[in-house]
């Protein structure tokens, strides 16, 4: 039997050379004991000085000593500590990849119930201290991914930095209707080192973007000169997009590649070292020794951080395509659009040829332009006028139909005129429907023309609907919206060259909205006869002359009844 014992005293020690010979050291001293023996058989000294702190406690205080290494008897040594490598177990929430050491029913981040995911990962394992998702191999293929280079880094004043970032002329140009429709989004170009994400429904034309986008920045924008773009899909072979490419009549210094490894991608990419990387899609990839597969949450975050440390290093800018999940949100955890630097949305309904491209986020413009397509069968056109595609076609007949008016709407620097639809019906349950309304804004229009204007709509049927299924969000159509249930409820139609601009308040007042003066202008050019707009921005605008276009100021609903109406009533 083996017994024990530590003893602690202090004294006075010239043996730290770094330290003043009256610096007081506390000395450690175990004993170890035999049953036959009360002499030591074997003594150990460990001297430390008395301010030094080891675990919780400090030397100097004189309490007992913790936190020294566990002592293994037999090995030849004191005081070694041998760590066996255990499992890591963690959970992350699929909904916003936030990482919590225990489980929760609902994440703590998100708020969202049922999304935490359980995960196993090793500390031992080699792949988390060589591959963490910031490091590309090196051409000799030994090291890590994008050597950091922390020799040559330092610390820049912002005056010697380029501030290019914001000139046109610094952005890749995309050239054409269709390269101004996307460089609209975008800010004015591609940004050179961007990491750009486009997300959208399965067969949105997500693809058939990318590939436009590919054969333009290929033919040089501008300058005439050739440019080699990589084009990696792991979803398709390299012949199905040659097929596209073809139905496209894409003809350019593309490099097609289909493959799933995000390593072999990169290493094959700057081999090539092109202007510009499309990968689709960002959950088809994977990166060797991460856990899950591909499209998980943990592959999608790595892959993506691999992305971003490329672009960021070769000044390449770097296109991925997303899948979207039943929600409408880009799938994988949140965290993938917080690294990317552009998330772009492609919309589009089934029904419908046209497709608009918005920004939710973008670091180096404005989130809030809107690009608008055409799917055809030689791929994606720009439209020139987008407010026709939100009006109906002018016959000849249109005339003597009840409840339509247009509305002058913006979204980002863009006018459009869209047409709202309204149908009531007497004699029903008052009921209401509404498409592409909110159906609280359009109940309080409905309360204001009942108590306001007069209309007796309590015991009638209202349907409220917008042309080719857009969604209207701001409150410079409401003026259109009261208009077209002013109509049907009157059944006197309103001419097609009448359009509205106006914020309806719960007196019945009209207000004025953003931006009315390029509103105004833009429904002059388009060759409207007459614009309805609050009194406050006829007093605006003065005595411009606006192309033959009458601009009629009115103060509440009741004057624009009263002027509106009973001219079509003399017309007819």
């Amino acid at each position: 039997m083996i017994s024990f014992s530590i003893s602690r005293f202090p004294s006075t020690s010239p043996s730290f050379s770094s330290q003043p010979s009256a610096t007081v050291t506390e000395s450690f001293r175990l004993d170890l004991y035999t049953t036959s023996s009360n002499t030591p058989s074997h003594s150990f000294e460990h001297k430390v000085p008395s301010d030094v702190k080891v675990g919780n406690f400090t030397r100097k205080s004189g309490r007992r000593v913790m936190g020294m290494n566990p002592i293994e008897i037999g090995d030849g040594g004191f005081g070694k500590n041998k760590k066996k490598g255990k499992e890591k177990i963690y959970w992350v929430c699929s909904n916003c990849g936030y990482t919590a050491g225990q489980w929760w029913g609902v994440c703590r981040s998100c708020t969202v119930a049922g999304t935490m995911k359980e995960f196993h990962e090793s500390k031992t394992s080699e792949v988390h201290s060589k591959v963490n998702g910031f490091m590309v191999l090196e051409e000799d293929g030994v090291g890590s991914w994008l050597p950091q280079q922390q020799g040559e880094l330092r610390p820049l004043r912002l005056i010697d930095i380029n501030r290019g970032l914001n000139h046109q002329h610094w952005r890749i140009p995309l050239s054409g209707s269709f390269g101004n429709e996307v460089s609209r989004v975008l800010g004015g170009g591609l940004v050179p080192g961007s990491l750009n994400l486009v997300g959208g429904d399965p067969g949105v034309g997500k693809s058939t973007l990318l590939l436009q986008i590919a054969a333009m920045i290929s033919e040089g924008g501008n300058d005439g000169e050739v440019y080699p773009v990589v084009y990696v899909s792991g979803e398709e072979s390299v012949e199905q997009i040659g097929n596209r490419a073809d139905r496209l009549m894409i003809e350019s210094d593309i490099y097609v590649y289909s493959s799933n490894d995000i390593e072999d991608i990169l290493k094959k990419v700057r081999d090539i070292s092109p202007r510009a990387l499309v990968v689709d899609s960002i959950q088809t990839v994977y990166l060797k020794g991460i856990m899950g597969s591909p499209g998980g949450i943990i592959q999608v975050k790595e892959c993506t951080s691999a992305l971003l440390r490329f672009a960021k290093t070769t000044n390449i800018p770097v296109l991925l395509i997303g899948h979207v999940n039943k929600s409408g949100d880009i799938a994988g955890p949140r965290v993938l659009e917080h690294i990317v630097d552009v998330v772009l949305y492609m919309e589009g309904e089934k029904c419908s040829s046209h497709r608009m491209l918005r920004a939710v986020k973008n670091r180096f413009g404005s989130t809030d332009e809107l690009g608008i397509f055409e799917m055809s069968h030689s791929g994606l056109q720009a439209v020139s006028n987008a407010s026709e595609m939100f009006l109906s076609e002018q016959h000849l007949d249109s005339e003597i139909l009840a409840g339509m008016a247009v509305a002058v709407i913006m979204d980002g620097s863009r006018t459009f005129l869209i047409e709202i639809q309204a149908l009531c019906l007497s004699g029903s349950t008052g009921s209401r429907q509404v498409n592409g309304i909110h159906a609280s804004r359009a109940d309080m229009i409905i309360s204001v023309l009942i108590k306001q204007a007069g209309l007796r709509l309590r015991e009638n049927a209202v349907y409220l609907n917008v042309v080719s299924g857009f969604i209207l969000t701001e409150t410079a159509g409401d003026l259109a919206v009261a208009a077209s249930i002013c109509s049907s409820f009157l059944e006197l139609p309103i001419p097609n060259d009448i359009a509205f601009i106006g914020e309806i308040g719960l007196g019945g007042e009209l207000r004025m909205v953003p931006r009315m003066e390029k509103r105004i202008h833009t429904v002059a050019k388009l060759g409207y006869r007459m614009c309805v707009v609050p009194k406050a921005a006829e007093k605006a605008l003065g005595t411009e002359s606006l192309e033959n276009m009458k601009v009629v100021g009115c103060r509440n609903l009741k004057d624009v009844i009263n002027t509106v109406f009973p001219k079509l009533v003399k017309r007819s």
